[in-house]
């Protein structure tokens, strides 16, 4: 008896993929902030509260540059978070094409893998700037706030280290890649430059979203220096 051939059904063009997932944030994003400029113009004036930075802390004044690179840590990490609805669907339509029409796909699982890891790569910056990272604070919370922006200051030098290390890794990596024209091992067999470019932008913006916090630690450090004598 011959093998009945599996018919995969529609396949997600590449060119549709990357120029989806370039265009489709910035549609979101732009309409988010329409809707919340005319939320906004309805509210009631309210008391101002004392201003704080995303992460919670104390606001200090910044430059045009280090608002530039809050603002790039602000709207990369909106711009890879819709990327998440698109996985949704994506699966969603896996399920119906398997189940229901027998003709299962061979791109939804690898165009959400990779959404998936790009998506982390690029986060960085984002948690970064609202002090979402991970940290062991058994011994920090035990500083005063004055000796917790020191500490801060001096294991920024680490942090710089590693991402500049990474930036220069991933930089040799996404070259390879674009150089060799590499493609991943799947049926699929779409682009993997691109992915190894997240690699090497999230490292950029990374330590973009570092210099600013190193900035605002030190200007805190200065202000309570100030304060105390």
């Amino acid at each position: 008896m011959d093998q009945q051939q599996i018919d995969f059904g529609f396949v997600l063009p590449h060119w549709f993929y990357w120029g989806w997932l370039a265009t489709m944030p910035i549609a979101m994003i732009l309409w988010s902030l329409a809707l919340e400029k005319r939320k906004a113009s309805k509210a009631e004036a309210a008391k101002p509260a004392e201003a704080t930075d995303p992460d919670g802390r104390p606001s200090v004044e910044s430059n045009i540059v280090i608002r530039a690179f809050d603002w790039l840590s602000e709207y990369s990490g909106q711009f890879v978070a819709f990327w998440t609805v698109n996985a949704v669907f994506f699966y969603a339509f896996e399920v119906i094409a398997r189940y229901i029409f027998n003709k299962p796909t061979i791109w939804v699982h690898e165009s959400s893998f990779l959404l998936f890891g790009m998506q982390y790569l690029l986060a960085g910056a984002y948690a970064y700037l609202y002090g979402s990272h991970v940290a062991v604070d058994i011994i920090y919370n035990k500083f005063p706030k004055r000796g917790q922006y020191g500490l801060d200051i001096f294991t920024s030098v680490f942090s710089f280290v590693f991402f500049l290390t990474l930036i220069g890794t991933s930089y040799r990596f996404m070259m390879d890649s674009i150089a060799m024209r590499e493609r991943t091992l799947e049926t699929w067999q779409i682009q993997y430059y691109p992915v190894k470019a997240m690699m090497f932008i999230g490292g950029i913006t990374i330590t973009l979203a570092t210099i600013s916090r190193l900035y605002k630690d030190i200007k805190r450090f200065n202000q309570l220096g100030r304060s105390a004598s």
